[in-house]
């Protein structure tokens, strides 16, 4: 049987989270977590080993962009514990691929950066782009269904603690949920923060900040703003696009030219 504790969580985020672990949100949260896990794990996604995936794969000296997503994909086969990447065996083209992905990928193109390869984002997180969900956990087929389970007081207290110890971040708004944690970012370290639509479905077209510009005109520029803020305060600029994929597409290019 699984053990949900605090020390699944990495020591540095948990240091970040300080007096948090003894508060009544934690025990609420651990209690309601540990059993959903004793009753139907098999259901659970990711695996409770991944719930803090982002964690891990981000240290929180090496933050640099946040991007919130809201809660796991509950389709078989897709969470990974980062918000928004899914496993790389996962065609772009099959019906599986989630549209905010596709729409990810068409943004990244039209900044100039290609397009993604395959939907895991493994290598974001390892440049400091900490994929960090709302909600950590999420039953099959259940949209949201663990949202109201306790993750909220633990996510709410990391982003607030995140802005106020690092300087100079860049956190990506996606659509209203994303948005609604707005008042918990502080403005005292100088963060850049940036807003539009959700990049899902047909959403991502229709609001006054849209992800996309009707028509793939344009997108919101997220990407590249980013890495000129970056780039603005000495930090080296994210590349969005695996620079391998990336680099064998040039070889192939180079020997179809020869030819």
């Amino acid at each position: 049987m699984f053990a949900f504790s605090r020390e699944l969580i990495p020591q540095d985020w948990r240091h970040l989270l300080g007096d948090y672990f003894d508060t009544s949100d934690w025990k609420v949260l651990k209690e309601n977590i540990q059993n959903e896990l004793n009753a139907n794990p098999e259901i659970i996604r990711p695996e409770p080993q991944n719930f803090f995936k982002a964690l891990e794969l981000t240290p929180l000296d090496a933050v640099k962009v946040v991007i919130l997503g809201q809660d796991p994909y509950h389709s078989p086969g897709l969470a990974q514990g980062l918000a928004f990447s899914i496993p790389s065996k996962i065609s772009p083209n099959s019906r599986e691929f989630p549209s905010s992905l596709r729409n990810i990928s068409k943004a990244l193109s039209i900044e100039g950066f290609g397009t993604l390869s395959n939907g895991d984002l493994h290598h974001w997180a390892e440049q400091g782009v900490l994929l960090l969900n709302t909600a950590l956990s999420v039953k099959l087929g259940e949209a949201g269904s663990h949202a109201s389970l306790g993750w909220k007081s633990l996510i709410d207290r990391l982003i607030s603690a995140l802005s106020i110890q690092k300087p100079h971040l860049v956190w990506m708004l996606w659509g209203g949920h994303a948005q609604s944690k707005l008042p918990l970012i502080s403005q005292n370290n100088d963060q850049m923060i940036l807003q539009s639509s959700h990049p899902s479905g047909l959403g991502v077209y229709k609001t006054n900040t849209p992800f996309l510009v009707t028509g793939d005109k344009d997108s919101c520029r997220h990407f590249t703003k980013t890495n000129d803020w970056l780039v603005a305060h000495r930090q080296k600029p994210i590349q969005w696009v695996n620079s391998a994929s990336a680099k064998d597409k040039q070889i192939q290019g180079n020997l179809f030219s020869q030819g």
